[in-house]
């Protein structure tokens, strides 16, 4: 039977403290224990995926420390060369000797040429002499040195600032599902927009219900995932991702919600994974967008308001503000008794037409009986 439900407006869902294996914007909430150490090796191996999905605060602390420790490193070399060969200050140099480096003193002058030389800065206060091999191959390893590191420090940097996960911010689905009837079929609505004017291209939507589930056999599967399938108007593969979207679930008999209700929804224990997979039309990496919903923020008898109008100038405008508010409209209390109702409706007419095409054809009345008379006629004259 249909609930006849007031119009008003509801408001975005609030958070609940339920746990979940999906959060809202799209982080898995889960985590790994004993691991073995072998394991964790893998991640070191795997040392530029480790290094790029890592935090900022590191990869920064890894940049002032990969210069930083090189510069200190090779100053010591320096700073060793410049003692074997007796050009420190504190040493006592012999009248006509011949220096490796010139103007280094001590370590911090060291330094200073470590840093100058790396960095191609070039003071000309500190400079090699060029009457020793050594520091002429150490130049050399320095250069090259230093090169990797600019290099390797330059990717790590551009490939943490175009991941396609930067992408899928600016894409967004409604806080809350509703469900109500939609193209004569009771259906999960949820609500998704592309906050940039350039598209996602080759966009495909679909859905995991999580639930714990327990096999004939009595095994109990925890996050059993089945499949949900959505779709919108034009079909469920290659979105015109332009404007915002409401795509649906229908509720039949193969959907894993055909046996909820009204009543039963809010009791239930599950979660349901959005995912909308497609390609950056700017940079062409694929990005995807994550979302879930548990039974609490799926509103039973709510509709989407209209969030897209037309201006006097012929331009669509789209308003946000009613982006997650849904307004109460009638709804089936359940997907059992709008299923009865329809065959009810279908058999009373099925019915009627075939009352309807009896009274057009005639009614056969058996004690009716047809003589056949074989007697002449007589004729009287007048």
């Amino acid at each position: 039977m249909f609930q006849l439900l007031p119009g008003q407006i509801q408001q975005t869902g609030h958070r609940t403290r339920k746990s979940r294996l999906v959060t809202k914007d799209g982080h898995c909430n889960i985590e790994f224990g004993n691991i073995e150490y072998s394991n964790h090796f893998a991640f070191v191996v795997d040392f530029w995926t480790t290094f790029v999905e890592i935090r900022w605060r590191f990869v920064l602390l890894l940049f002032v420390a990969a210069f930083t420790g090189s510069w200190f490193m090779f100053s010591l070399l320096w700073y060793w060369i410049a003692k074997s060969n007796g050009d420190l200050a504190v040493q006592n140099r012999t009248e006509g000797h011949v220096r490796c480096i010139d103007n280094v003193n001590g370590l911090t002058t060291a330094f200073l040429y470590s840093l100058e030389t790396q960095t191609t800065i070039g003071y000309g206060g500190r400079a090699l002499t060029g009457h020793c091999a050594g520091t002429v191959a150490l130049i050399i390893i320095q250069s090259l040195v230093g090169v990797f590191i600019n290099c390797f420090m330059c990717g790590i940097i551009l490939a943490k600032i175009s991941l396609p996960k930067k992408r899928a911010k600016t894409v967004t689905f409604s806080t809350t599902a509703v469900i109500c009837l939609k193209k004569g079929s009771l259906s999960l609505l949820i609500r998704v927009a592309n906050l940039r004017k350039t598209l996602l291209i080759g966009s495909q939507i679909y859905g995991k219900l999580l639930k714990t589930t327990t096999t004939p056999d009595g095994e109990t599967i925890i996050l059993d995932q089945v499949d949900v399938d959505f779709m919108v108007d034009a079909g469920k593969d290659n979105l015109f991702f332009v404007c915002p979207l409401t795509l649906y679930h229908v509720i039949n008999k193969s959907s894993p919600f055909y046996e909820l209700s009204a009543d039963t929804l809010p009791l239930q224990d599950f979660e349901l994974v959005v995912f909308l997979d497609g390609t950056a039309e700017s940079t062409s990496s694929s990005c995807q967008v994550r979302t879930s919903y548990i039974p609490q923020e799926i509103q039973w008898g709510y509709n989407f308001l209209p969030i897209i109008s037309r201006t006097k100038t012929g331009k669509y405008r789209v308003d946000f503000s009613n982006f997650s508010k849904s307004v109460q409209v009638t709804t089936p209390h359940c997907v059992r008794c709008f299923e009865t109702d329809v065959d009810q409706r279908n058999h009373n007419i099925h019915n009627k037409e075939n009352h309807i095409n009896q009274l057009k054809l005639g009614i056969d009345n058996l004690g009716f009986q047809v003589i056949d008379i074989h007697s002449p006629v007589v004729v009287t004259k007048m």
